[in-house]
């Protein structure tokens, strides 16, 4: 167990260290996203992990052939789909002498947002966004799904303890983290609230903040217990949140189809093209960041709460 907990560490460590690395080659967006993704989010989810864990390995094994097959199949589909692609770095792809001059010569003109980062991905390839946000919805129901239809087979003896470490032994006994989390915790959603709005003219947006929002969620359920946290945020109204932000993002586009522009063009939105830009973009990512905290906070209260649910269960049964 220990040694698990050194390697949560060091990957956590590792992705702050990486983080730096971004920062110092000017990808500061991706450094929030690293920092708030890899030693945020995975790092409690893991640790989350280990606590539900038991000791003993299941010796039963399977063979999921049908499985291996559709792996290898779509694999190498993927690697074959690769060899058209111009080599990483070159100077002469078509990225590097057209697709990048124009976002760092023109995004200023045509979008009016400082950051080009978000230009790209909220004007410039909004479509794509608007899928990477479908995926993690669907990503979200797909767990939601899988995890409210498999049951843990009767034969299979829970073990309390590791449930009870989990619901007790941090926010019972370390009054310590309590307290300070108390204090952070409200700064953490502040910051959050910052990342998303101050997007367009600095680094952040709503993938950003949506993970920093959720890790802060998170933080207070691990530390507060999973039946305080259940207390005070709402499932079903957690899941309706990551509907809307999809549906958010996908109206502005549909009222620009209603117009007779492009999907997602946000010069519909106000007489002046640059204000209709900011419109469109604060909305859109508005959208991402209600999704992704959602769909965050699905993931976690229904992998965490599983075995909290079972044990509520046989307590009630006995």
């Amino acid at each position: 167990m220990k040694d698990l907990l050194s390697v949560i560490m060091l990957l956590g460590i590792y992705s702050l260290l990486s983080a730096c690395f971004f920062v110092a080659m000017d990808a500061v967006d991706v450094a929030f996203t690293e920092a708030a993704v890899g030693a945020g989010i995975s790092t409690l989810l893991m640790l989350v992990a280990i606590t539900m864990t038991g000791r003993e390995e299941n010796p039963s094994r399977h063979k999921p052939a049908l499985a291996l097959i559709v792996v290898t199949i779509t694999g190498s589909l993927l690697i074959y789909g690769t060899l058209d692609m111009p080599y990483f770095g070159l100077a002469q792809d078509p990225v590097h002498l057209h697709v990048a001059p124009r976002y760092v010569n023109d995004s200023m003109q045509e979008i009016g947002v400082p950051n080009i980062v978000t230009s790209v991905l909220a004007s410039y390839r909004a479509f794509d966004t608007f899928g990477e946000v479908v995926v993690i919805f669907t990503a979200g129901m797909g767990v939601l799904a899988l995890l409210s239809v498999v049951r843990r087979p009767k034969d299979i003896v829970i073990d309390s303890s590791k449930i009870d470490s989990f619901n007790k032994c941090m926010h019972e006994e370390h009054l310590i983290l309590r307290i300070v989390a108390k204090m952070l915790i409200p700064f953490i959603l502040l910051f959050a609230l910052y990342v998303q709005f101050h997007g367009d003219y600095g680094p952040g947006g709503g993938f950003q903040a949506g993970v920093i929002f959720a890790a802060a969620i998170i933080l207070y359920t691990m530390l507060f217990g999973m039946n305080t946290a259940r207390r005070v945020i709402n499932q079903s109204a957690t899941q309706l949140f990551a509907a809307i932000g999809v549906l958010l993002y996908g109206s502005v586009g549909v009222i620009s189809l209603l117009e007779g522009k492009n999907f997602l063009d946000y010069r519909v939105l106000s007489t002046d093209p640059l204000a209709g830009q900011h419109l469109g973009i604060l909305l859109i990512e508005l959208g991402v960041g209600i999704t992704v905290t959602a769909v965050m906070v699905i993931i976690f209260f229904n992998f965490a709460g599983r075995g909290n649910d079972q044990q509520n269960k046989e307590n009630s049964d006995s």
